[in-house]
């Protein structure tokens, strides 16, 4: 089978997602060119240079509606002879279009992609497509449909998780991040985002809170404990089906969990007769793929299971992995993936995550790809393994190889 690498990963910084944030004035298609135009510039890509490109975002209504991965090709410099393909995996959408442009290499069709993804989240706000699986009552009945925010307590429930242990998980990510762009860790990856006049807007990820402390997690309030014990009451529906457990232990807050922020990232995916074209060489090879469904209530839990099978599928074991990049969704999701593979924290979101500089969900799971790439380079070491928990109930990941 044909191999499939990875030739490039760059990411934009990732801004507040609000009004106030500074990516709020840039729509989702020229976000996208963004990265698309550092993509074909850094790397001399010209005419149809690649198969297609293969585009996810999780909301998928307004600027980020129709098929945005064509608006945002035609946006770019990229000639207009390559298509775009738009995905939605919730979270993992951009990890998905990963996965798809690589398989797709590995089967034959076309030589090279580009794949990634983005969210504007303070232009088109999460949910705002409504959900079926929220909304509609069929489906939300009969599968205990509750939010994310309560999955992710119910995780911290059943697996013993504490507050203080999600606080400490949030505080090393927050002491990570600013480290690494201490370091300048991501000048590899990270463009800067610029206006039409060429003037930069924003060239570091605003969203962190590098004086955050114990004690300043600690005053804030639990986000989800209103809306699980008073009203709507999602705390019964999930004790409904988990009746084992006395009540929800509600730990999250705003401090442990995503950031809500805008930004975009992509990979440049192809064989090896694509890098002899180009005269490019390869940075790594992606050794495997995976997406697995799980329990919708729970639905947080997916990188486990997700872990399980590409190590089963690959042939490999837990063991054979150096480095790890599970999205810091919430930190209960991080705390389990560690608890259940029992592996040493400090191989785990080695520069921070999500908790520290935002969770743009279509772009987070080529920004995780990019970013583990980027370590496993500066620290010499040889495989790595990203995943992520997605919405409703699943989980994808991703295993790469440095070259």
């Amino acid at each position: 089978m044909t191999e499939a690498y990875i030739y490039d990963a760059v990411r934009t910084p990732r801004g507040k997602g609000r009004k106030d944030g500074s990516l709020h004035e840039v729509t989702s298609a020229r976000m996208s060119a963004n990265v698309l135009n550092a993509l074909k510039d850094r790397n001399g890509l010209e005419g149809h240079a690649v198969e297609d490109v293969i585009w996810g975002n999780a909301t998928q209504v307004m600027e980020q509606g129709a098929c945005l991965a064509r608006t945002a090709v035609l946006a770019s410099d990229l000639d207009e002879s390559i298509p775009g393909l738009s995905i939605n995996r919730f979270c993992a959408s951009g990890m998905e279009a990963v996965n798809l442009a690589a398989n797709q290499i590995k089967g034959g069709a076309g030589m090279a992609y580009i794949a990634g993804g983005v969210e504007m989240m303070s232009r088109v706000p999460m949910g705002s497509d409504g959900a079926a699986v929220a909304v509609d009552p069929t489906v939300a009945m009969e599968k205990y449909f509750v939010p994310q925010g309560i999955s992710a307590d119910i995780i911290a429930t059943e697996y013993g998780f504490t507050r203080d242990q999600a606080d400490a998980l949030a505080v090393e990510s927050q002491k990570r991040a600013e480290a690494a762009w201490a370091d300048n860790r991501f000048a590899k990856s990270v463009i800067t985002v610029r206006d039409v006049n060429g003037l930069p807007i924003l060239d570091r990820d605003e969203y962190m809170r590098p004086e955050t402390t114990m004690q300043t997690l600690g005053a804030l309030k639990a986000s989800f404990k209103d809306m699980g014990e008073v009203m709507p009451g999602f705390d019964k529906i999930a004790l409904m089906k988990y009746p084992h457990l006395e009540r929800i232990n509600h730990i999250h807050h705003a401090g442990n969990s995503s950031g809500i922020v805008d930004g975009s990232a992509g990979v440049l995916i192809g064989n090896k007769e694509f890098g002899e074209k180009f005269g490019l060489k390869p940075r790594a090879r992606i050794r495997a793929t995976c997406k697995i469904g799980t329990e919708p209530t729970i639905m947080l839990t997916g990188p486990v299971p997700a872990t399980q099978k590409i190590l089963a599928d690959s042939g490999m074991s837990i063991s054979d992995i150096d480095l790890f990049e599970v999205n810091e969704a919430f930190a209960s999701v991080v705390l389990r993936f560690q608890q259940a593979f029992d592996v040493d924290p400090s191989l785990v979101n080695v520069n921070g995550g999500s908790i520290a500089m935002g969770h743009p969900l279509g772009a987070t799971g080529a920004i995780i790809i990019g970013t583990l790439l980027d370590e496993l380079e500066r620290s010499g070491k040889g495989v790595g393994l990203a995943t992520l928990c997605i919405a409703s109930g699943m989980g994808a990941a991703t295993i790469i190889e440095r070259i």
